[in-house]
């Protein structure tokens, strides 16, 4: 079986042999842009690494992890519109290089380009595919939608929040596991078990980035720490914070960041300083744990031999950066 690297070499190397039109530049080049852009493949990574775990042939699984990839790339084009952001990955945004429009529709021409790697999927495996990858997609938008509706919501509890990202962020990384395992021939019950691993892990993907925005480093992160604070946005912390704290304390949850008063580095220690008093810090690490260990243990759960899932549990250590 080939560890995680190897199968990142596999699929990166399918990847470059893609054939897009070159014209019309405008449409295509921000394709190719953008799936050049790097970014870790996690996605297709999981999904490859599923079909070899339950003993089936990568290459089958290949066009199902490119399609993925593509899909995921076009939500980061229009996430930038609606976020109005200038970088992605350390480069300028697509929105940024080539304007609104363009990311519009290139973005559009993503997905429907997704749709059409699937059909290199086998013949008996890929109606069971569509039927995962078509909720799926649609979830993430549904996730996506949430998100923004919380911008404009007073109050977002945390089951709502956590719904929200099971289905902006982890529905994708699961479906492309349980994708994996039906191209490999896993059993229903087996299918079924590897989303539900690739769910929680994804849960807890999210809980740890939205800790390390606040107390980790620039380094960990890769951006500049703080910046879900200064932009007053309602993560896994501000909602357990706002359940626990005082109206006092919840006004300044709700105020600081539009105070005009204060120092950027300000507006950072004053929130942490409420979430330090109600231990969010050390609480959503506790979830972070106990979603993670749900999702490894799930593995011992399957119907295959250890060893074949002694790569399932190096791509979870590495995606949280654990070290055994």
């Amino acid at each position: 079986m080939r560890n995680n690297d190897e199968i990142l070499a596999l699929f990166e190397n399918y990847l470059a042999q893609i054939s897009l039109p070159k014209e019309p530049q405008q449409l295509y080049e921000p394709i190719i842009y953008s799936m050049s852009g790097g970014g870790k493949r996690i996605r297709p990574t999981l999904l490859l690494l599923a079909c070899e775990a339950f003993g089936g042939d990568v290459a089958e699984a290949l066009p199902a992890a490119a399609a993925v990839e593509m899909f995921h790339n076009f939500t980061l084009l229009h996430d930038d519109i609606m976020d109005n952001a200038l970088v992605r990955r350390g480069k300028p945004s697509v929105f940024a290089e080539w304007g609104e429009n363009v990311a519009i529709l290139s973005g559009d021409a993503m997905m429907i380009y997704a749709y059409q790697l699937l059909r290199g999927v086998p013949e008996d495996k890929l109606a069971r595919i569509m039927d995962i990858f078509t909720p799926m997609a649609l979830q993430v938008c549904e996730g996506q939608q949430y998100d923004m509706d919380f911008e404009h919501s007073q109050k977002v509890s945390m089951a709502e929040y956590m719904n929200m990202i099971e289905l902006k962020t982890s529905v994708l990384l699961a479906g492309s596991a349980m994708m994996g395992a039906v191209i490999g021939n896993a059993s229903e019950s087996d299918c079924r078990k590897i989303y539900r691993y690739a769910l929680e892990l994804g849960v807890a993907f999210q809980l740890q980035d939205d800790w390390l925005d606040s107390y980790g480093t620039e380094e960990e992160l890769g951006k500049r720490i703080g910046g879900d604070i200064l932009e007053g946005k309602k993560t896994c912390l501000m909602q357990q914070a706002m359940s626990h704290a005082s109206e006092e304390d919840r006004d300044i949850l709700r105020t600081t960041h539009l105070d005009p008063a204060l120092s950027e580095e300000e507006k950072i220690s004053r929130v942490k300083a409420v979430y330090d008093k109600y231990d969010v810090p050390h609480t959503i690490l506790r979830m972070i744990s106990s979603r993670f260990e749900r999702a490894v243990a799930i593995l011992d759960t399957l119907d295959i031999n250890k060893e074949r899932t002694a790569h399932l549990q190096v791509f979870a250590d590495n995606l949280m950066d654990r070290k055994k």
